[in-house]
C-alpha cells in the first residue's frame, strides 16, 4: 500500500504493501553473532536465473503450492513460485491480514513449519524456486491473538519487539514528498519497525536465515518504499546467503521523495510503472507502440535487469491501476507480450475472483482444482502457461522482424528461435509473416500444447526456407511458435 488504495477506507488498516514481518528473536542472536554484518557491497543480488519466469500463487496453502509445482509449474518450465507471508499474523479472514505480522513463527492460515518445509522441498523436486513474500516493514496495526496463538498488542510482540524497536512517528504516513515521513511514520496505522537498529536488523535477519536454512531462494520484499535502501542493504549483508535473489516492492509515483531506482542494489525492483503503462496501451492506445518497451520509456523504469515486470498482482488488480482477470482476451494478450518481449524477469500472477476486495481466499487458501471455488489459475491458462516454455527457449535473444499494422496488431521474433503474432483489433488479421526461425512445422503454443519428440495437439504451421508462414490471426488472439516445440 504504498500511496492511496483506490476505494480504500482509511479507518481500516488495509496493508497494501504494508503488512510486514521478520524473524525469530533466538535467530536474531544467533544472526547477530555470526559476523555476517558487512558493508552494502556484500548484499549484491543474484540473477534470477536461466529460467526468469515467476508464478505469484496469492493466498494459496502451502499444501496446494507442492502439488501445483509438481503437477504443473515444474513441468511447464516455471523457474520459481512466489508464496504469500508464512509468518504468524492477526486473525481474520480478510486476505489483507496475512500482511499484518505478530511473530516470525510459520503459523499463519495458509500452513504450520512442516507444511512449509515440505513445500519447499517438493517444489525444488519439481525444478522450481521457492520466493517468499517477506514482510518486514510493520508489525501489526492493533491488539489481540495471533492465527498461532501469540498475545500480542501494538508495539508488543512478545519474544521480538518491544515499544522501542518502533519509529517515534506514531502517526500515519501523510506526504509522501517527505523521505522521513514515508519512511519512519506508520503505513494504515501499522507499527513501523525502526529498521536503523541494529536489533532490529539483526531479528528480521534472523526470520530470514531461519527460512533460508528451509531452503528458500528468494524474498519478496513488501513495502520496500517504506524502508531505507541502507535499511534493507545493512539487513541483507547479515543474511547466510546475502547474494540471494530479493525482489522489491517500491512503486514509482512522480515527484516522491523515495524512488525504485535507490534500490537495485540490493536486488530486483516489481516493475509498477510498466503495469500502468501495459494497461493504458492495451485499453487505450496502440500495441503498435509497444515496439521499444524497456526502461528507454524515461520516469518509473530500471533496466532491465533490475525489474521484475508483471501485469497485475493483488493490490493493482483490486484499486484498478492495471488490468485483471476481469479484462478478458484484452489480459491474457498483455501476459502473452509481457511473457515473449525481452524486458525484466516476469511474474505471472494468479489469483481468485473477487467482488469484494478484502475478500480472502476461497477454502482458506487451499486449492482443490483450478478453476473451482473462485480460483482463476491465470499461469494455468494455456496462451499463458505455455509462453513460459516460449521464453525460457529464446533466453537471451533480441527483438527481430518487428512488424505492426499502426494500430493493435503487432509480431515479433525472438532472433532465430521464436515468433508471436498478437492481434488485438476487433477482427482478424491474414498475412504472410516474415521470420528468422529455421524451416520447419512449428506447433502453434496459443492454441496447443507441445510435447518431447516433436509432438503437437493442435495447430501447426510450417515455415519456409525463407522463414515465412502465413496464417489467420483472430481477433483478440495471438499465434506464437518457438524452436523445439512441435519440431
Amino acid at each position: 500500500m504504498d500511496n492511496v488504495v483506490l476505494g480504500h477506507d482509511p479507518r481500516r488498516p488495509r496493508p497494501r504493501r504494508a503488512r510486514r514481518a521478520a524473524t525469530a528473536a533466538a535467530l536474531a542472536v544467533l544472526t547477530a553473532g555470526t559476523g555476517l554484518v558487512g558493508c552494502p557491497t556484500a548484499a549484491q543480488a543474484s540473477t534470477p536465473g536461466t529460467k526468469t519466469v515467476t508464478a505469484t500463487l496469492f493466498e494459496w496453502s502451502y499444501a496446494s503450492v507442492a502439488k501445483e509445482c509438481t503437477n504443473f509449474l515444474g513441468p511447464k518450465g516455471y523457474g520459481y513460485v512466489e508464496v504469500s507471508p508464512p509468518q504468524e499474523h492477526v486473525q481474520g479472514g480478510q486476505w489483507w491480514t496475512s500482511y499484518q505480522p505478530v511473530s516470525y513463527k510459520i503459523a499463519g492460515r495458509l500452513g504450520d513449519a512442516n507444511a512449509f518445509t515440505a513445500m519447499v522441498n517438493t517444489c525444488h523436486a519439481a525444478g522450481v524456486k521457492v520466493v517468499v513474500d517477506a514482510v518486514v516493514n510493520h508489525m501489526s496495526a492493533g491488539s489481540g491473538t495471533g492465527t498461532g496463538g501469540t498475545v500480542y498488542s501494538k508495539y508488543t510482540y512478545p519474544g521480538y519487539y518491544q515499544d522501542w524497536d518502533f519509529h517515534s512517528c506514531r502517526s500515519n504516513i501523510s506526504n509522501y514528498a517527505d523521505r522521513a515521513n514515508v519512511q519512519n511514520c506508520e503505513l494504515s496505522g501499522l507499527s513501523d519497525l525502526d529498521t536503523g537498529s541494529d536489533y532490529v536488523r539483526s531479528t528480521i535477519a534472523g526470520y530470514l536465515n531461519g527460512l533460508i536454512a528451509k531452503g528458500v531462494d528468494g524474498f519478496r520484499i513488501d513495502a520496500a518504499k517504506h524502508i531505507a535502501a541502507a535499511d534493507l542493504s545493512a539487513i541483507k549483508a547479515k543474511l547466510t546467503n546475502p547474494g540471494i535473489y530479493w525482489a522489491q516492492e517500491v512503486i514509482y509515483a512522480a515527484g516522491e521523495a523515495v524512488q525504485p531506482g535507490e534500490y537495485t542494489g540490493t536486488g530486483d525492483v516489481d516493475a509498477f510503472m510498466g503495469a500502468y503503462d501495459l494497461k493504458r496501451i492495451f485499453t487505450n492506445e496502440k500495441l503498435a507502440y509497444l515496439s521499444n518497451w524497456n526502461d528507454s520509456w524515461g520516469a518509473g523504469y530500471l533496466p532491465s535487469g533490475n525489474s521484475r515486470t508483471f501485469t497485475d498482482n493483488w493490490d493493482t488488480e483490486r484499486n484498478g491501476s492495471t488490468l485483471n482477470y476481469k479484462y478478458g482476451n484484452t489480459y491474457t494478450l498483455a501476459n502473452v507480450y509481457l511473457l515473449a518481449w525481452p524486458y525484466g524477469s516476469p511474474n505471472v500472477y494468479s489469483g481468485y475472483e473477487f467482488s469484494d476486495i478484502d475478500a480472502g481466499p476461497p477454502n482458506g487458501g487451499t486449492v482443490t482444482a483450478c478453476y473451482q471455488n473462485g480460483w482463476k489459475c491465470q499461469h494455468e491458462w494455456r496462451q499463458i502457461a505455455n509462453m513460459v516454455g516460449f521464453r525460457n527457449a529464446v533466453n537471451g535473444t533480441a527483438v527481430t522482424n518487428w512488424w505492426s499494422n499502426g494500430g493493435n496488431a503487432i509480431a515479433f521474433g525472438r532472433g532465430s528461435k521464436g515468433y508471436v503474432a498478437i492481434n488485438h483489433e476487433t477482427g482478424p488479421i491474414t498475412r504472410t509473416f516474415q521470420t528468422s526461425l529455421p524451416a520447419g512445422s512449428y506447433c502453434d503454443v496459443q492454441h496447443a500444447d507441445p510435447s518431447s519428440g516433436g509432438g503437437c495437439n493442435g495447430t501447426r504451421y510450417t515455415v519456409a526456407a525463407n522463414g515465412t508462414f502465413t496464417a489467420t490471426v483472430g481477433a483478440g488472439d495471438a499465434i506464437a511458435l518457438y524452436v523445439g516445440a512441435g519440431n
